[in-house]
């Protein structure tokens, strides 16, 4: 007879939540073999396996069993023996009678990631208590890295992924750390787009603020660039009115700006990450078609949209050609990059700094803020605020060891 088994009670009628049960718990100096000894020893007593939770911090162990309980008569006999082995490895164990399983979990499961440079205690008892104070309870804690940032998972169920949000997303301003909240589910690990601004975002730069320096009017542009980033400006307006100063530059100064282009901290990491983890990536920009062409090659990039300075006879005319990529645009060549990729919309990730990303990070499944304009940091599902762009990655529950096994993996991307 199995002993979850009552003796003289057929199985069916004997309710998971009145199963007598036995949670094991072993603490002490991790070392190769101990899990399977604790279950070489619990198999002698012909239990069943109801539960698993182990964890390591610092070498130090914590291993949880639960368990069905054996025969009233081989009890004692069971604690006696998990004691004996714990001791034999100057390791404790503490066992505890119970009834059934653990406690169901209350509904509306989320995915909160924290990331803090550095994460102090003080925030992460602000952070925990704010999660209590809607309803919600944290059923376990990860660790996702330690650098360039440490970004740590909460499992929290008990209350809807919105409004825990909402509320977090006021804590973490007030205490200073990064906050993201995502409804769990299978979607959480199924193939996705990311779909990056450029100026600012994936490169560290204002491409325009670059061209003006060449034809020497870098302050006039970047005054209006900047009173565009901030929603003061009508986009389109503002586009045409910075590159007008450009009129009569030499076409080659394209190549001398892609030379200057800086890569934001983090670009490859991301980029190459999500690549090798199946991801579609892709690039929209207020910017020109000149830069964001050869981004798109550089980087293996599956789509990239821009605008495109127009050139005749060799030199810049101060007009650009085609669909002009503003706010709405953005928004708009998400939805496209997503159908031609064949990614729900709820599954894309839109990340972005300025007020010309608001449409794009609203539409997104999960719309990221990347050390952003307040009034983009509002706006959107989270925030980061440090100056990593692979940090995203953690936003989406990749750790920073897959992270090094996906640079560990065969191929390259072009460098």
């Amino acid at each position: 007879m199995s002993a979850s088994q009552t003796p003289d009670v057929p199985t069916s009628d004997v309710s998971p939540s009145d199963v007598p049960t036995l949670l094991v718990k072993i603490f002490g100096k991790d070392r190769p073999g101990i899990t399977a000894g604790l279950f070489d020893t619990l198999a002698a007593y012909s239990v069943d396996v109801v539960d698993i939770e182990q964890v390591v911090s610092r070498g130090r162990l914590v291993l949880c069993a639960l368990v069905t309980e054996p025969t009233v008569a081989s009890q004692g006999e069971l604690r006696a023996t998990v004691h004996s082995w714990a001791e034999s490895l100057r390791l404790q164990a503490e066992i505890i009678s119970g009834t059934g399983d653990n406690r169901p979990r209350g509904e509306g499961r989320s995915h909160v990631t924290v990331l803090g440079h550095p994460l102090t205690a003080e925030q992460t008892a602000a952070i925990a208590a704010r999660i209590a104070g809607t309803g919600g309870n944290i059923d376990r804690i990860f660790r996702l890295a330690k650098y360039p940032v440490t970004a740590v998972e909460f499992a929290v169920s008990g209350a809807e992924t919105a409004p825990l949000r909402t509320a977090l997303a006021t804590e973490a301003a007030s205490v200073g750390v990064d906050v993201a909240v995502v409804s769990a589910g299978l979607h959480r690990r199924a193939q996705r787009l990311v779909v990056m601004d450029v100026d600012s975002t994936l490169i560290q730069d204002e491409v325009i603020e670059l061209f003006a320096a060449h034809a020497g009017c870098e302050a006039e542009v970047a005054e209006v660039t900047a009173a565009a980033m901030r929603g003061e400006l009508d986009f389109e307006q503002s586009l045409h009115a910075r590159v007008a100063l450009l009129a009569g530059l030499d076409a080659s100064v394209v190549d001398k700006v892609r030379s200057e282009v800086r890569l934001t901290p983090g670009a490859r990491t991301l980029i190459r990450t999500l690549k090798r983890l199946g991801y579609q990536v892709g690039v929209v920009s207020g910017g020109f078609t000149q830069v964001t062409d050869d981004l798109k090659e550089r980087l293996g990039l599956d789509f990239a949209q821009a605008n495109t300075l127009e050139i005749v006879d060799g030199r810049l005319t101060g007009r650009v050609t085609g669909e002009i990529v503003d706010r709405a645009g953005k928004a708009r060549l998400l939805r496209r990059f997503a159908a031609e990729a064949g990614v729900p919309l709820a599954q894309t990730v839109a990340i972005g700094d300025g007020a010309n990303d608001l449409d794009m990070l609203n539409a997104a499944g999960l719309g990221v803020a990347f050390n952003a304009k307040p009034v983009v940091r509002e706006a959107a599902h989270t925030a980061v605020n440090v100056p990593f762009l692979d940090t995203v990655l953690y936003l989406l529950g990749i750790t920073r060891e897959e992270v090094e096994a996906a640079d560990d993996g065969e191929g390259d991307l072009p460098h």
